[in-house]
């Protein structure tokens, strides 16, 4: 027994006295476990930023901008048809109430909406989201752009929104609609930006520039706020495309910048000052290409300038025929909406710098935005006379009818616009501010001389 346990001493002291001088050998980077195996997917970037991605979160943006978004009513008292003329044309109208939204931009009760929800108002209502009532003043519509100015007032100051930088917005950006649809006082819904520069109608004479999102929209939520993130204000909701009436997967809104502007013109100026290139084309379309290569444009998108006005900014800074227009200050161009878009957020004088492709060779020059010459009213197309249209009337004041359209068969077409309901029409400015489902008669001078009324 004792030589068993004897041996089992013996070779344990045997088996640590190796141990012991073969760790005297081992490397120094060989005494620690391994670290385990990474895997890295195929095609796997790292995050060098080393941030990951932000959570989606929009309780804050809501909170910043739901006491901003009032409800808005249009009471319509009615009108009764004075003659057979206004039977034929509709003037008539029963008593109606319309519902819509409204985003408070300043403490003191500026109120931007859409045309559309106060349109032929005879009162306009503003409940605020703390259910304060407020009746509103019109101080100014555009019809263009489908936005309305109103005034509230306030005994204190309100909650308003700031306005966003929409150019700055981003295809695939969350955003967040608010509103009152179907009377649900401040509904929230969410979606991202699919699309900028949406224009609904291309044959229309609107140059439409909506920013598209796929948050909820339905009726009522017209004129109620879309905002980023930071709750700030980048449109105006405005538009829906839809079979049935609701709301079926796509909204539209006016981009803030181009709704800061005409409020700022309307509280400013009472009419919308509009700032133009002088430039008349098309966008270009694979259905143009062959013609366009035929001229040496060979250009696959931009604005592509067929005509230059004369005395306007883009001649005067040496833009020609046949240049394609790429670039407006930031703001790439690839269809017509995008330069459209982008200038109605400009007034007159205003300086852009332009990249145009001319025979392959890009050039950048500066341009001065004048001021509107042309005009849309009573469906009609009218601009300004030129000097030889002046010495040729006589007169200094007045606006050309370039195109009746409706009333061809009535008016003769270069015949000259004098006045409307007896106010005096000096230039197409002055046309801005008129309704014209207010316009009772029309005054005109044919191109022979002869002096007309024609009762509407």
């Amino acid at each position: 027994m004792i030589k068993k346990i004897s041996s089992l001493a013996f070779v344990a002291v045997l088996s640590a006295s190796t141990t012991f001088v073969l760790l005297q050998h081992v490397p120094e980077n060989m005494t620690s476990p391994p670290p385990a195996p990474t895997y890295t997917p195929a095609g796997y970037r790292y995050n060098l930023s080393g941030v990951s991605a932000a959570p989606t979160d929009f309780v804050d943006a809501a909170a910043k901008s739901i006491d901003a978004v009032v409800h808005v009513k249009n009471t319509n008292l009615g009108t009764t048809p004075r003659s057979p003329w206004e039977y034929f044309y509709g003037r008539g109208n029963a008593p109606s109430v319309g519902m819509g939204s409204g985003v408070i931009v300043s403490p003191d009760g500026f109120i931007l909406t859409n045309n559309h929800v106060i349109e032929d108002a005879s009162k306009i209502e503003v409940t605020t989201n703390d259910n304060r009532r407020f009746e509103a003043q019109l101080i100014g519509t555009d019809p263009y752009t489908d936005i309305a100015v109103l005034k509230i007032s306030p005994q204190q100051n309100l909650p308003f929104l700031s306005f966003g930088n929409s150019d700055a917005a981003k295809i695939g950006e969350w955003v967040l609609a608010i509103g009152n649809p179907f009377n649900l006082n401040s509904t929230v819904t969410a979606g991202i930006i699919s699309a900028k520069a949406r224009d609904l109608n291309e044959r229309d004479d609107k140059n439409q520039s909506f920013i598209q999102t796929d948050a909820a929209v339905n009726r009522g939520n017209s004129g109620g706020a879309l905002i980023n993130t930071q709750g700030e204000l980048i449109g105006i909701n405005t538009a829906i495309t839809s079979l049935s009436g609701g709301f079926e997967g796509y909204s539209f809104a006016v981009p803030s910048n181009i709704a800061l502007k005409v409020f700022e013109d309307l509280v400013e100026y009472g009419s919308i000052r509009k700032g133009l290139l002088g430039v008349r084309g098309s966008a270009i379309v694979p259905e143009i290409k062959a013609a366009l290569e035929e001229r040496n444009v060979f250009e696959n998108e931009g604005f592509y300038v067929n005509e230059v006005m004369e005395g306007m900014g883009a001649q005067a800074a040496g833009i020609q025929a046949d240049d394609v227009i790429l670039q407006v200050d930031d703001v790439k161009i690839r269809k017509f909406s995008d330069l459209t878009g982008y200038l109605e957020s400009k007034r007159p004088e205003d300086v852009v710098r332009v990249k145009i492709s001319r025979a392959g060779k890009i050039k950048t020059l500066e341009v001065s935005l004048t001021k509107t010459t042309t005009a849309q009213f009573l469906r009609m197309e009218l601009s300004n006379m030129t000097p030889q249209e002046q010495e040729a009337f006589g007169l200094k004041e007045g606006v050309v009818i370039r195109n009746a359209n409706r009333l061809g068969n009535i008016i003769e077409e270069g015949s000259l616009l004098l006045e409307v309901n007896g106010e005096r029409i000096r230039s197409v400015e002055d046309l801005a501010s008129i309704s014209q489902w207010e316009v009772d008669w029309i005054t005109y001078i044919t191109p022979d001389g002869e002096k007309y009324q024609l009762q509407l």
